[in-house]
């Protein structure tokens, strides 16, 4: 089979494990039991190993009570075993720290969420285009610029996998990137929902975010985003090599790279301000704590953040970086992110106090049938049975009942581009 028949399918391949969850009927499991259980957690977790994920680490947080716990392989040639407190490729959870940059910057009153872009980059979106589509539109997938990942990619679109190899160490601008995506056939209407999701809005948003602060976006995301959150082990790499202890990350393609193949040495110009942070389990818990108790950008700020949309093939409530999961213990905020090899979940509870990470470290792991379909994987009952547990509590761990019509974990859309 040609990987090409995935085309129709596409936001199937991009659906996370968060609708696959909010999938179970709102009577399937009462109000979410408070406590730990350490040992459930762990067992829960080694389940999603054993059905065979390579290695997979997650941290746990209700209350002031903490889990972090990991199971599988780093590496799968010398059984080096994962450990809670690997770095890892976070993928889309980027964007949340991108709009977070740009929020701030709303508050100074540098920019506002809803004047064209135009206005800002005159010279990277002209003319109408530029005056139809806002700053929101950007940070809530409705401006409805292609994807660039496609084109920056483009084997991918005849079924063969020679650009990720090719793109391994090439060095892309985001002004570069931002064209392939704005040369692309628009996917509708400025401001039309739902949305579609393109990884380009978040490039631009960087382009915009270096534009009204005279700074590199990354360094200021770095400096007023991940160090006022206290993330002691979050950073935009500066070269292709994770800084730290981590797992490598293998890349399967749906059973077309066999055997799977690592990718964890890369360079992530491809994807910058909307995609390249890494970070650990335990940090990004911390992100998404202290951004939605208040402590980086203002109520204002926040309110408009958590005003939503639908965004086709993602999350029926997208906000500005951040998006909802309604799970039948309560409401969830976070986001999901994958890059070649490694995928992340994150979900906190709107006060805080319950959280859940969950980082993996093989990406499309699901065989196709003969129409393109994704054949859900025991992997992906597994999970939902560890993420069920882990938010909802020990009553609500079963997810037999969800019956998944879609798989967890965001692969960003990289094969998702309109032919």
């Amino acid at each position: 089979m040609n990987i090409r028949t995935l085309g129709k399918n596409a936001s199937a391949v991009a659906l996370t494990a968060g609708m696959l969850l909010a999938a179970a009927p709102a009577q399937a499991a009462p109000a979410r039991q408070t406590g730990l259980d350490r040992q459930a957690l762990q067992q829960s977790l080694d389940a999603v190993h054993e059905a065979g994920m390579y290695g997979v680490y997650s941290a746990v947080r209700d209350g002031g009570r903490g889990w972090r716990g990991a199971s599988g392989v780093a590496d799968v040639a010398t059984n080096r075993p994962v450990h809670p407190g690997m770095l890892h490729r976070v993928g889309s959870i980027t964007k949340t720290f991108t709009a977070v940059a740009l929020l701030q910057q709303v508050a100074r009153g540098t920019v506002e969420l809803d004047a064209p872009i135009g206005r800002y980059l005159p010279d990277v979106v002209p003319g109408e285009r530029g005056q139809k589509i806002t700053v929101r539109m950007l940070l809530n997938h409705t401006s409805h610029i292609a994807d660039h990942v496609g084109p920056a990619f483009p084997s991918l679109l005849q079924g063969t996998f020679e650009s990720l190899d090719d793109n391994r160490f090439r060095a892309f601008s985001r002004r570069e990137l931002v064209e392939l995506g704005l040369a692309a056939a628009p996917t509708g209407e400025p401001g039309a929902t739902p949305g579609i999701y393109s990884n380009t809005n978040y490039l631009l948003a960087g382009l915009l975010l270096e534009k009204v602060t005279g700074q590199n976006a990354e360094r200021y995301i770095t400096r007023h985003v991940i160090r006022e959150a206290g993330l002691r082990s979050t950073s935009f790499p500066r070269t292709p090599v994770i800084p730290g202890p981590h797992s490598k990350a293998y890349e399967s393609m749906f059973g077309f790279i066999d055997p799977p193949k690592d990718y964890s040495v890369y360079n992530m110009s491809w994807i910058t301000t909307a995609g390249a942070v890494v970070s650990t389990m335990d940090d990004i818990n911390q992100f998404y704590r202290v951004l939605l108790r208040g402590d980086l950008i203002g109520p204002a700020e926040l309110a408009e953040m958590q005003k939503t949309v639908p965004v086709a093939g993602v999350s029926d409530a997208y906000g500005l970086g951040i998006y909802a999961t309604d799970l039948p213990c309560g409401r969830f905020w976070g986001h999901s992110g994958g890059v070649f090899g490694m995928a992340t979940d994150s979900y906190t509870s709107p006060d805080g106090s319950r959280q859940l990470s969950i980082g993996v470290n093989r990406t499309k792991y699901q065989s196709l049938d003969e129409n393109g379909n994704i054949v859900i994987s025991p992997i992906d009952y597994a999970t939902v049975d560890y993420l069920m547990l882990g938010l909802c509590g020990e009553s609500a761990a079963s997810a037999k009942a969800a019956q998944p019509e879609i798989t967890p974990f965001a692969v960003d859309r990289l094969i998702s581009v309109k032919r």
